[in-house]
């Protein structure tokens, strides 16, 4: 045997979407229902545990056996409950995950979606959501039905769980086709066992945390409807047509753009105001992050399976899953220990007394509540300016690389790059760094003065006339990067077109694999844009050009569906995911040298340090140089602190 593809069927009376499969498989009611399997391709055998049936030796023993590779569709949810089920923790190097692959090749994550997308004539079976709530979730008593329960559907359910592993294999047929380099293996392992891991979090502060939010957003809640006489102030609609009687202030909208509008129209000190107030307090949904952590916390206090590997297809950097690290609130509070400590406490009366903003002030702690485990510390790190650092060298801007070799700042140097007169951070011209700060992260992508406003250029009292002077000035500033739009798109047109593969700087090559163009980055990985085409298109203001499309996920309706790009949106995808590699590289030199990640943001990593593991060895991580992008400047900077928080 070399290969075993595998898919189960489980019951567990927890959640397993809001808390995740590290908690689910440690239910004490978890249980394997069906487990099938396919040796080598051939033909799929479905075992029935739950009515009693085994499973053969060979395919026992196959599961620790090293020389057999293990394949799965989401492969972490196999891995994690059959390791549960054994007692073991199963090596993530025997496993590969097709959905992964699948999204290398620009696939949906869903195997059903994946299946459509491809086009293939065995999909999975539609039963499959009532069999699962029949069979994999309580029933309405809070108990499992078994297989005698319902035994006609329990053979469907036998059939389900079979298809899904034959769909597996056609999928993987398919995405198996896009070669990879040798150590995306190795770091899929390696985001396999940071996953299992996991981080410890202050529990008490979580629960306090999470009774305070509670418990202030009821007593605002009681307040606004004293003040309005509303059943549900937290009602749009109801809300609206008191701000239209009582106020005066007809509104059709109570989004985030017109509320500082709103409050401007009804005056500062009017009753209406105070209700704005409370409702905007109300619906701070980042402190139901603190709910979160209590839903999917295990039972070693640790939270486990925080990011999606491979989560986004466009670039192949992770995602956030159950807490949602990627887009944690940042701290600015100058006395975090003190309100940490109030929180600990557990008195919301006092905090109150001491914090207006009670829930703005819980926001700021969440990330806190990650904290290094007894007797640890945690070194954060991070990248400076990475997006900046790997344009310019892809694009071959010189200046720009200098003033990162030469520790510049980078926001200043541009400033006097665009201004042509010195810029100093605090000395002269220090009041243009802004404009170089805002222009350098706005308009790197080929973005004009809908990016700068994005990014909050009109907060800053800019006006179009200056939004576009800006524009002007930062591409003049940034020749080989303007041309580095060019001639991507120009590569991808041509490639297109005549199936062609095309160079270009640092090793970038595109070419084509059946319909799908790929893109060979420097690292060696490749990413996919499906079913690519140079053809017209009709874009959302009715526009119709010819355009490069592409078959992909629609982030907004969630289907699959044509898409368009250009060649700053593909400047964009390249560089972040040129990013994501050299993150890659980090995490592979910090499992090699015995630190632990705990898990990491962006271009971030938290390393849960024990006696003897210095900062000073994470931060050089970052700073060595990299084979396979030489000349490009690197820098790490880290602190080291109890809990996890934004210096």
């Amino acid at each position: 045997m070399k290969t075993l593809a595998i898919d189960i069927e489980t019951y567990s009376s927890v959640d397993l979407a809001g808390c995740g499969v590290y908690k689910y498989a440690e239910a004490p009611d978890f249980r394997i229902l069906l487990f099938a399997y396919a040796i080598d391709g051939g033909t799929v055998e479905v075992v029935d545990l739950a009515s009693g049936e085994e499973l053969p030796t060979e395919v026992r023993e196959a599961l620790t056996e090293p020389s057999v590779t293990k394949t799965a569709y989401n492969a972490t949810f196999e891995r994690v409950c059959i390791g549960r089920w054994l007692g073991l923790t199963l090596p993530p190097e025997q496993w590969r995950c097709t959905m992964v692959a699948a999204a290398r090749m620009g696939l949906p994550l869903s195997l059903a979606q994946c299946g459509e997308a491809l086009g293939l004539e065995q999909g999975k079976m539609k039963e499959g959501k009532a069999l699962i709530k029949r069979f994999s979730l309580p029933n309405r008593k809070g108990e499992r039905n078994l297989p005698t329960d319902y035994p006609d559907e329990w053979e469907t359910f036998k059939a389900y769980n079979k298809r899904d592993v034959e769909v597996e294999q056609a999928v993987l047929k398919v995405v198996g086709k896009l070669p990879q380099p040798w150590w995306e293996q190795r770091l899929y392992a390696a985001d396999q066992r940071i996953n299992d891991r996991g981080v410890l979090i202050e529990r008490r502060l979580v629960e306090n945390a999470d009774r305070f939010a509670e418990e202030y957003t009821a007593e605002l809640f009681a307040e606004a409807q004293k003040l309005t006489g509303l059943e549900n102030p937290n009602s749009p609609a109801q809300l609206k047509q008191w701000l239209a009687d009582a106020a005066h202030c007809p509104v059709d909208s109570l989004n985030k753009k017109v509320f500082d509008d709103i409050e401007k129209q009804v005056g500062r000190y009017s009753t209406a105001y105070k209700v704005l107030q409370l409702r905007k307090e109300m619906g701070k949904t980042s402190v139901k992050k603190y709910s979160a952590m209590l839903d999917c916390v295990c039972a070693d206090g640790r939270i486990h399976g925080l990011l999606q590997y491979y989560g986004a297809a466009r670039t192949g950097r992770w995602a956030g899953r159950l807490v949602q690290v990627q887009n944690l609130p940042q701290n600015h509070l100058s006395d975090l220990d003190d309100a940490r400590r109030l929180v600990l406490a557990g008195d919301l009366d006092e905090f109150s007394m001491c914090y207006a903003g009670v829930t703005q002030v819980l926001s700021e702690l969440i990330r806190t509540a990650f904290v290094a485990s007894p007797g640890k510390t945690f070194h954060v790190c991070d990248f400076s300016a990475i997006e900046a650092r790997v344009i310019a060298w892809l694009a071959g801007e010189e200046w720009v690389l200098d003033v990162f070799r030469k520790n510049g700042d980078i926001y200043c140097a541009t400033a006097s790059q665009m201004f042509g007169v010195p810029v100093e951070k605090h000395g002269q011209n220090s009041e243009l760094r802004a404009k170089g700060k805002i222009a350098t992260l706005a308009l790197g992508y080929g973005g004009g003065v809908s990016a700068l406003a994005a990014f909050g250029a009109e907060k800053m009292g800019m006006t179009d006339q200056d939004m576009r002077d800006t524009v002007r000035k930062w591409r003049n500033a940034n020749p080989r990067i303007v041309r580095l739009w060019q001639n991507i798109e120009r590569a991808a047109v041509r490639t297109i077109s005549t199936g062609m593969p095309t160079e270009i700087n640092r090793g970038v090559r595109l070419w084509m694999l059946d319909k799908n163009l790929c893109v060979t980055l420097p690292s060696g990985r490749n990413l996919c844009y499906p079913d690519a085409q140079y053809t017209d298109f009709t874009n959302a203001y009715g526009e119709t050009a010819e355009r490069i499309t592409y078959s992909g996920t629609n982030q907004t309706t969630k289907k699959w569906e044509r898409l368009e790009t250009y060649g700053g949106k593909m400047t964009e995808n390249l560089v972040q995911a040129i990013a994501r590699d050299i993150l890659g590289v980090v995490l592979l030199r910090a499992e090699q040298a015995g630190l632990d990640v705990v898990f990491h943001v962006h271009d971030e990593i938290i390393v849960e340090a024990g006696e003897g593991q210095t900062l000073g060895q994470v931060e050089e991580l970052f700073s060595r140089p990299i084979a396979w992008a030489e000349g490009l400047p690197l820098k790490g900077a880290g602190y080291t602190t109890p809990y996890y928080l934004k210096d």
